[in-house]
Formats: C-alpha cells, structure tokens, sequence
C-alpha cells in the first residue's frame, strides 16, 4: 500500500461516514503524486497525515425560539484547519444538508484554495444545518445570535475570521456580526461580506461569479481564444451564478440558463439578468416567476430532471459554469456536455464535479478550471475586506475589480505553470492542487512540529 493509500485508509478509520471530506481528500492527494516523488522530505515530515487532521473541530448546539414561541435546536460547527500561512479564513453554510463531513471538505478546499491567492490566509469553513428559506427575519435573528454566542468565543481579526456562504448573505452577516459586538463589546473586521454601511468592501458579492468568469477567460486566452459569442450553461441562482451571469455578458458571452431547488430554467435567446436579480435578491421566490415574462422560455422540475444527473447540463452550450453546490455534474452530465460541444468548464460552486467528471474533463482535453483556483475571487475579494478593515479605507469599486482580476491572473498562473513543471500541461488540477499544496507545506515544516 502507498503512502497515500495508507492515509486515505486511515483517515477513513478515523473520520467515519465522511464521504465528501474522503472524496476531497482524494483528488487531491492523488494529484500530489509527482511533488511526493520528487521531494521526501514531505513524507518525513509527515506533511500529509498533518494536513488532513484539522488544527481544531469545534461542534455545538444552538437552541433558538421561533416565531410561535417553540424552541427548536440545530448543530453549528466550525472547523479550523490550518493556519499555516495566516489568520483562518472560510465561510459559514446554513443549509438542512450541513454536516461535519461537508464542513470538512470545504475546510479542506479552503486550504489550497487560499494558498493559491498569495494573500496570508488559512483555510477554514463553518456552519450550519439550519434552513433560512422560509423563516421570518426575527427567527433568522434569534438564530444568528444563538449561533454566534458559542462562536465568537473562537474567532477574531487575528485568529478566524468567517465570511457568507450558502444561506448566509449580507443579511445573516449583519446579525452574527451585531451580537459578535454586543458580546465583546469590539468594533473590528472578524467577519467579511458585512454591508457597506459598516464596514464591506465593494465587489464583494459579485467576487466569485466575476472570478469563475476571469479564470475561464484566462484558459481561453492561453488557447488562442476567449469568452466573445460563446453560449454558456450555468447553474445556480445565487449571488455566484447571478455576478457569473453578469460578467459574461461584459465580456461578450451569453448565459442560456440557471437553475435553484424549484428546477432549471432555460432561455434559448439569453437569461434576462436585470429580471433574475428581481426575483432572487429583491422577491426571493423561485424561477417559475420567470415564465409570467418569459413565457418561451422552459423550466424543468428537479422531479423531471434525468435520473443520471442535471438537466442544466444537458442543452447545448459552448462553456459551462457551475455555480450551485457539491456533485452537481455527474459523469454522465459530463458526457452530454462534450457531446453538446463544450470546450470549458469553469467551477464556481465548490467541488461541484464528481471525480468521474473530471477525469472526463481531463480525457477530453478541454479548458477545465477547478474550483479551488476558478472560484478563488470570493475568498480573495475577502481578504481584501480585511485589509481595507485593518487600515480603515473604502476601495472603489474599479481598484477592488483590478485587484481581483490581477489575483485570478496569478491563480490562473501559477496552476499553469505548474502544471507544465510535471509534464502535465493543461491540467490545472494537477498544478492547482500542486501549487497550494507547497505553499502551505513549506510554511508548516518552516513553523515545526506543531
């Protein structure tokens, strides 16, 4: 058995019933082959058994009252992986489908996807099985404040600073930050995506959606290409697939579809975006509202969708962008892309390709770009919140955007270059993972044993 195979065997043993956090793991370690081969010091240093335990798990519970005075209780994580290059740095999910294996492979993501920024951050994610839709905005309250009462206790400018994810925006934001104050009595940057009344920095929500897009521009212009005229698939309606949406239409390109937990929508002529923000961030209702305008277009019930797989994948598209959740690009999704003439994938969800896909991808040759390097900009756009925070300045909207296409261009950069150092040229997965992994590896052997 390899040195890898006995870690991954052993991390089973110790992690039981993790399957997202093994899956992480996995395309990861896997892709790190070449660099253990050629550099022992890692195994002796035991590199690799290190990085996948993380540095803390914290796991609590949070008992909140809701609107007709019944207590409900959910459990909150928060898992600090690794600090190696600087203060933790993740978000907070609040969706039913959270648990600690799924809060694990995000820590884990996290931690090469910050290493690739350059920016002196650490990897970390929290969260919890908590469900905004559907409740009032006292009840959100009341749960933020139950939340950030056994948090704050672990976080701070300097040690963990927590960002938004799935179900946690400028809204739920507001709230932990509000009690993080009222409970340490401090006015400081312990969380990014704050509002910009108080503290936010511009860019910030549309960070990730405009990186997936840089990056994949990027791919394109190292083939002699870009983004001018091509029809692109996207998935997702949040703020990801929404800014994605947005700069594609600044570059030249059109999005044909979207999709959220009602279905998919697809519009052959292009998705009105000023109309999919109306519903999404002003009505927050699903995209059957499209249809009373957009009669034409076709919306697909989850119930309709392919057993195999999405049906956002399955029109014909020259660039996909994933930009929902974990695994929600099957093999066979995978299949009908190639076979509907895709020559991009852009990820800006996170780990949104089962492995089978992206061995698909890679087969095939096409420009693919992992989510750890493709959806860096938020994480990125974050850390630029900090530093605005800590040397109390407002940005504006162009030097934040210049900022974050120049650290798209970096990521992009240094996965390609890699890549082409173990022979493996094009795939940005193999350098990605290779590039984060030594940055954070030579800063753990530099700070010991520890």
């Amino acid at each position: 058995m390899t040195y890898i195979q006995q870690t991954i065997t052993d991390l089973k043993l110790s992690s039981p019933a993790q399957s997202e956090f093994y899956q992480a793991v996995e395309e990861v370690l896997h892709s790190l082959e070449p660099v253990l081969e050629k550099n022992h010091h890692y195994q002796q240093q035991a590199i690799i058994q290190r990085i996948v335990e993380p540095e803390r798990q914290i796991m609590f519970r949070v008992p909140w009252v809701d609107d007709n005075g019944d207590i409900q209780v959910n459990k909150g994580y928060r898992v600090e992986f690794n600090s190696a290059l600087g203060p933790y740095k993740g978000g907070l999910r609040f969706h039913p489908t959270v648990n600690a294996g799924i809060i694990k492979f995000l820590g884990f993501e996290q931690i090469f996807k910050n290493a690739l920024t350059g920016l002196p951050i650490g990897g970390a994610k929290g969260g919890a099985n908590f469900d905004p839709k559907g409740r009032s905005d006292a009840e959100i309250m009341r749960f933020c404040q139950s939340f950030m009462s056994e948090l704050y206790r672990h976080i701070g400018p300097a040690c963990d600073v927590p960002a938004g994810d799935i179900g946690v925006g400028a809204r739920e934001i507001g709230y932990l930050f509000g009690q993080y104050k009222r409970l340490t009595g401090r006015y400081e940057g312990v969380m990014t995506g704050k509002s910009l009344l108080w503290g936010g920095s511009l860019v910030r929500k549309e960070a990730t959606g405009y990186g997936a897009v840089y990056f994949a521009d990027y791919m394109l212009e190292e083939r002699g290409d870009n983004l001018q005229g091509k029809r692109c698939v996207v998935s997702g309606a949040g703020n990801v697939a929404i800014y994605a949406m947005e700069k594609l239409y600044q570059l030249g390109a059109t999005p044909i579809s979207c999709s959220d937990s009602s279905g998919t929508l697809f519009h052959d002529s292009g998705i009105d975006l000023k109309l999919i923000k109306r519903l999404k961030e002003s009505h927050r209702c699903n995209l059957l509202e499209y249809l009373k305008t957009y009669p034409e277009a076709e919306h697909t019930a989850v119930a309709d969708y392919p057993a195999s797989g999405h049906a956002v994948w399955r029109y014909q598209a020259d660039a996909a962008f994933p930009c929902a959740t974990q695994n929600e690009l099957t093999l066979q999704d995978a299949q009908a892309l190639l076979e509907n003439g895709c020559q991009l994938v852009s990820e800006g969800a996170n780990m949104p390709s089962t492995n089978d896909a992206v061995d698909i991808f890679l087969n095939a040759g096409i420009a693919y770009g992992p989510s750890k390097a493709a959806n860096a900009g938020g994480v990125a756009t974050s850390q630029l919140e900090m530093a605005q925070n800590a040397s109390m300045q407002t940005w504006t909207f162009e030097q934040v955007d210049q900022r974050l296409k120049q650290i798209m261009k970096n990521i992009f950069i240094a996965a390609s270059e890699t890549a082409k150092e173990f022979g493996e040229d094009g795939n940005l997965v193999l350098g990605a993972n290779i590039a984060g992994f030594r940055r954070v590896a030579d800063a753990m052997i530099e700070q010991g044993v520890v």
